[in-house]
């Protein structure tokens, strides 16, 4: 079932060889570039339009009313309250621990950086509705965005027929879980739109979505096009892909365990990723019969059978673990599983990875739901240089400098002499003016004053300020 790769025998760079799921987000650029600008004109009639042909319905509100968060977690079973209740309460027991605190280093007596971390202040999470429902997805995006301290959170969803025109109910009882009151029923990328531009929510022009600073969460193809257009005038996380898998497993692994974790994810979606990395042949042997037999067992057979025999998934045989965790940094999971001997011992070297699976009981869905980790994770690779939400996506790190006036003295000479070597004598005339009139820094007394002490002023000195920028003042 899985298509193989053999890379035993050594390759001094197979990424060309891995297996990943190609999708071209600048076409898809192209074809959702005038649904945004049209809500950039129009506004909501533009959104209605797009919701019209894309989603078949003809809404004349998008904001839910707050009677319906609140009743449809009155609404919810008490088994999925009860879940979600837990998976809210470990998600922030982890992000709490992520808030940074301000720090103030003193640089030189009387010169100080204080480094102060200040959230958002609004704040836009896609939710998706397509082939799946996440209500998860809520929790995961709203838990850091609140522990950092963003004071304004709205949520877009696709509306859904069968509820009305609104979100899936379970994505609103997990907002009202949350606190959350502010949730329109609108998806694609007509809903990026919406939010980076803002937008009259209703017929009557009764209701406004103010325009947001930054916009995270996964979705299609569509909202990832979109998420890159505007990428400028608003903030995002990242640009999501399809969902991967990679498992690092040797003899050691249950190849039932490991056929059930790459049908995991397989099911989100048939351009899934699932990628098994191995030296033991034993092993996809013994995974391809568990395929066999466990994907026509489940829910959703035809959309995974597409994903695992797609180009984006296959069995890539190394000649030993060290080979093999060469190969999953260059590919650079979302999710990496390791089911290896001493598996904690080789997920402590691995490098490239949005998040990481130890052992037999720590599989890719538990991080999903109930782990206390993120699950919207960076895709395509792009885990080699990209992080996971977390509440640091939510916060800003602005520098607070404090100097007096002796310890910009002290420093004075070195901010004019580079200025001048950069030919921004301005710069270097805004220290001087400081003290022109009260000691004559800068005048021939002064000057002579400073050189008798530091060389700052000499001829020469004077002379290499001069040429580039004019006369010194």
């Amino acid at each position: 079932m899985l298509n193989r790769i053999d890379l035993r025998g050594g390759w001094r760079d197979p990424r060309a060889l891995l297996p990943r799921a190609q999708l071209d987000v600048s076409v898809a650029v192209d074809r959702i570039r005038p649904i945004v600008e049209a809500v950039r004109e129009h506004g909501f009639a533009a959104i209605q339009d797009a919701t019209h042909r894309l989603d078949g319905l003809r809404l004349d509100r998008f904001r839910v009313p707050t009677e319906v968060i609140m009743q449809a977690e009155a609404m919810l079973e008490p088994e999925v309250r009860e879940a979600l209740v837990e998976s809210i309460d470990r998600a922030r027991r982890v992000h709490a621990d992520q808030r940074r605190v301000d720090l103030t280093t003193e640089v030189v007596p009387g010169g100080t950086v204080t480094e102060r971390w200040i959230p958002v202040d609004r704040v836009g999470l896609y939710v998706p509705g397509g082939l799946a429902m996440y209500p998860s997805t809520v929790v995961m995006n709203v838990v850091p965005a609140q522990a950092a301290g963003v004071r304004s959170l709205v949520v877009a969803s696709p509306p859904q027929a069968e509820n009305g025109g609104l979100p899936d109910a379970r994505v609103l009882a997990a907002c009202a879980l949350l606190g959350v009151d502010e949730v329109y029923g609108v998806g694609g990328a007509q809903a990026v739109a919406m939010l980076a531009y803002g937008s009259w929510t209703d017929a009557a022009r009764s209701e406004h979505c103010d325009p947001v600073d930054m916009i995270t969460g996964p979705g299609n193809i569509w909202v990832t096009a979109a998420k890159r257009l505007l990428r400028g005038v608003v903030g995002i996380d990242a640009e999501a892909g399809p969902t991967e898998i990679a498992v690092l497993a040797d003899d050691t692994a249950d190849p039932v365990h490991v056929a059930a974790d790459l049908i995991s994810q397989a099911e989100h979606d048939p351009l899934a990723a699932s990628v098994l990395v191995t030296p033991s042949v034993e092993l996809v042997e013994a995974v391809e019969r568990e395929l066999r037999r466990q994907v026509p067992e489940t829910k959703h057979a035809d959309r995974v059978g597409t994903a695992l025999t797609g180009p984006q998934s296959g069995a890539v045989l190394v000649d030993d673990l060290e080979a093999g965790l060469r190969v999953v940094d260059l590919y650079a999971a979302e999710h990496l599983e390791i089911q290896t001997r001493n598996a904690r011992e080789w997920a402590m070297r691995v490098r490239n990875a949005g998040a990481i699976f130890v052992g037999p009981y720590a599989p890719v869905s538990l991080g999903d739901y109930c782990a206390g980790s993120n699950h919207v994770l960076p895709t395509g690779g792009c885990a080699r240089h990209s992080s996971g939400l977390s509440v640091q996506s939510f916060l800003r790190g602005v520098h607070i400098i404090e100097y007096d006036e002796a310890a910009l003295r002290d420093t004075a000479r070195h901010v004019v002499t580079l200025a001048t070597v950069e030919d921004l004598p301005a710069h270097g005339q805004a220290v001087r003016v400081r003290f022109e009139s009260s000691d004559g820094f800068g005048s021939p007394a002064g000057a002579s004053a400073i050189e008798s002490s530091d060389g700052f002023g000499s001829p020469a000195g004077a002379s290499a300020i001069e040429s580039p920028g004019g006369p010194s003042a």
